[in-house]
């Protein structure tokens, strides 16, 4: 499709003629400003849109073409997206160059034709990612839409749209002109270092603030239980010094009556004290994640199919075995699960996928597209006892929080008004 459009359009390549330093200066740019990444609430923001932008009004199609491959393959991560990712950006950027030579011929258009050619890039580079990540997570082109389509896409749209077209300005093929562009970018990088540093910090602080309010409540529940336990346990030594058949009916009843619920009471300060502090027993040869999100999904139909939620699985094609309690675990994905379900709307839609972290760490995640958690009560989700269902324990994410704790990873949260995202992180197995 990508040639049949070059080759259907190659008039306008002849139209305007471009100046080889400024397609070279465009593609040693395209690899230089994929560097930083910021991740954002679904997806992660990467400067390379700035120079499809700038790209797309000053090249003709066919070098505009050349330079979006490059920006489509310094963007990808991984091997299998490479392709797609390449051929979006490639053709988006070359309808937005259709447009540049329509609108100035020769040389590049006005500020209308401009932010005409801003828009197109823009629009055919959404329509192409949704349908692309449509079908491979096969859901609706409309559904990938709206979860991408947020304010942090607002704010980047901004920020790639300043940035492309002061670039379009002062690229004229002069030294100073690349100076200046070179600034715009430098600019353009050292912004998105801060904004991914902050990003960075508010994450940890988050993380600990969750890990300190666990461990907090942890110590309290292990405090109390111990404390418990040791009444229980002289309350139970006395109960066996009393001989019940020295004693009349009633009283022998009492007696026994006692020792059961002094045992009971024991038996669940057990399971409490257990609770509080996870025992981990590690199985010996590697988990794998797709297994047991497998069987978690097979678990929660019953519970998706009551409100006739839409479950979605993504398994990792690679290898995400971790070293865990596969029992604890399973625990840990069904109430993810569960908590997913109940909180999306009749007929909603609940996504669970696996995969490996930039650092090779196996994960979870967890999405849903339900109202998603306020700020105040984000501050209390890993909280014993808080809870936003009616009916509630408040007792799944402090145990889910407190179990993979103890496997050394890490639950999070990300999400805001269309949805939740909770995400667990793994180490990965090492025999």
């Amino acid at each position: 499709m990508l040639v049949a459009v070059n080759v259907a359009f190659r008039t306008d390549d002849a139209v305007r003629t471009d100046l080889v330093t400024n397609v070279v200066y465009l593609a040693v740019a395209a690899a230089l400003m994929s560097l930083p990444v910021v991740k954002l609430e679904r997806g992660r923001l990467t400067l390379t849109g700035i120079i499809a932008v700038a790209a797309a009004i000053l090249l003709n199609p066919l070098d505009a073409t050349l330079v979006s491959l490059l920006v489509g393959i310094e963007n990808a991560r991984a091997p299998w997206p490479l392709l797609g990712n390449s051929l979006t950006f490639a053709l988006a950027t070359s309808a937005g160059a259709l447009v540049s030579v329509a609108m100035g011929g020769a040389h590049p258009p006005a500020f209308a034709g401009r932010v005409l050619v801003l828009l197109t890039v823009t629009l055919a580079n959404l329509v192409l990612a949704s349908v692309a990540l449509g079908l491979l997570r096969r859901e609706s082109p409309a559904a990938v839409f709206r979860h991408n389509v947020t304010a942090s896409f607002f704010i980047a749209f901004g920020y790639f749209a300043l940035a492309g077209l002061l670039i379009s300005y002062v690229l004229d093929g002069s030294l100073l002109g690349y100076f200046l562009a070179t600034i715009v970018c430098v600019l353009a990088l050292a912004l998105t270092d801060t904004i991914a540093g902050r990003r960075v910090r508010r994450v940890l602080e988050s993380e600990l603030s969750d890990a300190d309010r666990h461990l907090f409540h942890s110590r309290a529940v292990e405090g109390v239980v111990h404390n418990l336990r040791n009444h229980m346990a002289t309350a139970l030594a006395y109960l066996k010094e009393i001989d019940p058949r020295k004693l009349e009916s009633p009283d022998r009843e009492s007696i026994e009556t006692a020792t059961d619920a002094a045992n009971d009471a024991v038996a669940v300060l057990r399971d409490l004290a257990q609770g509080a502090t996870p025992k981990v027993s590690y199985a010996p040869n590697p988990v794998d994640l797709n297994e047991l999100v497998t069987r978690a999904v097979g678990m929660a139909r019953s519970r998706a199919r009551g409100k006739e939620v839409q479950l979605a699985m993504h398994e990792a094609p690679t290898d995400v075995g971790v070293k865990a309690d596969p029992l604890l675990m399973r625990e840990v994905m069904t109430n993810l699960l569960n908590n997913a379900i109940d909180a999306v709307s009749h007929g909603g839609r609940v996504d669970i996928s696996t995969g490996r972290r930039n650092n090779g760490w196996p994960y979870v995640s967890v999405a849903d597209n339900g109202p998603g958690i306020s700020d105040d009560h984000r501050h209390h989700l890993f909280e014993p006892h808080f809870t936003t269902k009616e009916g509630g324990t408040g007792l799944g994410l402090f145990m889910s929080y407190g179990i993979v704790r103890e496997h050394q990873g890490q639950l999070t949260y990300e999400g805001g008004r269309r949805g939740a995202v909770f995400t667990v992180s793994l180490p990965p197995f090492n025999p």
